[in-house]
């Protein structure tokens, strides 16, 4: 079992930045790899980013690629999503996400029903 916390979410302008942060329990965190997901109202939950159980392979949607950056960090059970250069289509509750892996690969998944464990969510409002 593993439960993430998101934080670092809240209102900024138009070309600016956040860094929002996903905290797991456990003490297993490098058996995972982890995702971050958004859904804005009337949306459907897309994939933002996605990082392997060692960070060594990531993936980005296309809406965010060279304005995001997602990384981990193993020894403090966290994985982060730099965000910045933001818009306001970027306005959404952005949610972390946890998969177990399978083996030692670099996997990256990108479809949310790939996914074991979800945190709470955080809201990112970016203002025109």
């Amino acid at each position: 079992q593993v439960q993430l916390v998101e934080s670092g979410g809240g209102l900024v302008q138009a070309g600016g930045s956040l860094r929002l942060s996903c905290a797991a329990s456990g003490r297993t965190f490098s058996s995972y790899a982890m995702g971050w997901f958004r859904q804005a109202p009337g949306k459907e939950r897309e994939a933002v980013a996605a990082i392997s159980w060692s960070g060594s392979s990531t993936y980005y949607a296309d809406s965010v690629k060279g304005r995001f950056t997602i990384s981990r960090d193993n020894t403090k059970n966290t994985v982060y999503l730099q965000m910045d250069s933001l818009k306001p289509e970027d306005t959404a509750v952005y949610y972390c996400a946890a998969k177990r892996r399978k083996d030692y690969s670099g996997s990256v998944y990108q479809q949310s029903y790939e996914y074991d464990y979800w945190g709470q969510g955080t809201q990112v409002t970016v203002s025109s």
